[in-house]
């Protein structure tokens, strides 16, 4: 009995407490014993935590029994501990601002010139998110292996400008400002070239993939790099690359003086790949330093048909497309910083590479490209240079 009695007390000062949160009155705990409150308070903070902090309150104020407001002065003591405390005497709740996350965007975008690798880089200024502010996504883009290398972060205009002419100072191919779209479009074209070769862009890239994903970043500019569409306007101040350039007819003039573009500084590293023609290269130098007494004609009979294997080799048709989209985009750089005649012998020179009715051996923007990549590799083969030097294969580059 004497075990029962308690037991019995505390169930009712806890059913009574119950009651009082619901009801919003003090209950009546006159027979109940400070201890057997402050073990009955405990239960009801764990269960109820800040839910009976009014109640707390109006007991450690109005109980009849001084013990009885101690017991409810330390059960807000412990609450607070936890992290719930009563709001100060006239303190204002403060309302707090719904914040509305805006939909990153690109705003700006800059593209440099294509290397004889077919890699070129990109920088692409992204807008908005949580907060605010400008990110800088910095790629390295392939047109054989897809996205090389990632980089980039938060930036300040300040310094984005700063860095914008230290670039152009600096770096041996041309940059110009393009229509974000327009970048946007390029990774996304880079994206699908994973997909399609089963490879995954480097683990840099994984935190921008959300921003190329979605379609509205892509907005107008649905067409593949070099794809015809129609010729933008050049009207703006700021150095625009047009979407497309508008196919150009190969004039057979241009196409005479198409191997003028490889001494361009922009292209001097365009050529076959020296690896993939060694076994061509060997022999090249085997025919200029054979004993045999042949007429110069035979030995440049030779060399010419040297030259048509690594062309029919080397420059398949989608590998004759890649060549055609770099001409092209670099015509479009050309035009964009004023030079007007490699423009337009960009233009006529990628038209013809496209068009495969017309043989690559007939082309002497091809058998350039091919004569190129053979010296390079009679140059390693000599021990003058390294093959890693002037390979042309895909590779990560230094981040800009």
């Amino acid at each position: 009995m004497t075990s029962a009695a308690p037991h019995g007390e505390a169930a009712a000062c806890q059913a009574a407490l119950e009651a009082a949160i619901a009801g919003g009155t003090l209950p009546a705990l006159e027979s109940v014993s400070a201890a057997l409150l402050d073990e009955a308070l405990r239960a009801l903070v764990k269960q109820h935590a800040a839910a009976a902090l009014p109640l707390l309150e109006r007991l450690a104020d109005g109980a009849a029994d001084k013990e009885q407001r101690r017991a409810a002065r330390r059960a807000l003591y412990r609450l607070a501990q936890s992290g719930v405390r009563p709001p100060r005497a006239g303190a204002v709740t403060p309302v707090r601002p719904v914040v509305t996350r805006e939909a990153e965007h690109a705003v700006r975008a800059w593209l440099s010139g294509i290397d004889g690798s077919g890699s070129r880089a990109a920088w692409i200024l992204f807008e908005g998110g949580l907060g605010g502010g400008l990110r800088l996504c910095s790629l390295i883009l392939n047109d054989e292996a897809g996205i090389m290398d990632a980089a980039g972060g938060p930036i300040a205009r300040k310094r984005l400008e700063a860095e914008l002419r230290g670039l152009r100072a600096s770096q041996k191919l041309p940059w110009v400002e393009v229509d974000g779209r327009r970048a946007c479009a390029l990774v996304a074209a880079a994206l699908a070239l994973h997909e399609r070769l089963g490879t995954v862009p480097p683990p840099e890239f994984a935190r921008w993939r959300r921003l190329f994903a979605a379609g509205p970043l892509l907005g107008e500019v649905q067409q593949l790099p070099g794809e015809a569409q129609p010729k933008a306007s050049r009207a703006d101040t700021r150095e625009k690359l047009p979407v497309a350039s508008t196919p150009a007819e190969a004039d057979p003039t241009l196409l005479d003086r198409s191997t003028s573009l490889l001494d361009l500084p922009e292209l001097m590293g365009w050529f076959v790949d020296p690896a993939r023609v060694q076994h061509e290269a060997l022999a090249l130098l085997q025919t200029r330093e054979s004993r045999l007494v042949v007429s110069e004609q035979i030995k440049a009979a030779r060399e010419a048909s040297i030259i048509d294997g690594v062309i029919e080799a080397q420059l398949s048709p989608p590998a004759r497309q890649r060549w055609a989209n770099r001409l092209r985009e670099m015509a479009d750089i050309f035009a964009l910083t004023g030079r007007d005649e490699p423009a337009a012998l960009a233009r006529a020179t990628a038209e013809a590479l496209a068009d495969l009715e017309r043989p690559a051996t007939a082309l002497p923007f091809a058998r350039a490209l091919a004569g190129r990549g053979l010296e390079m590799a009679t140059e390693v083969a000599l021990g003058r240079a390294r093959l890693d030097d002037v390979s042309r294969a895909p590779a990560r580059r230094a981040r800009s």
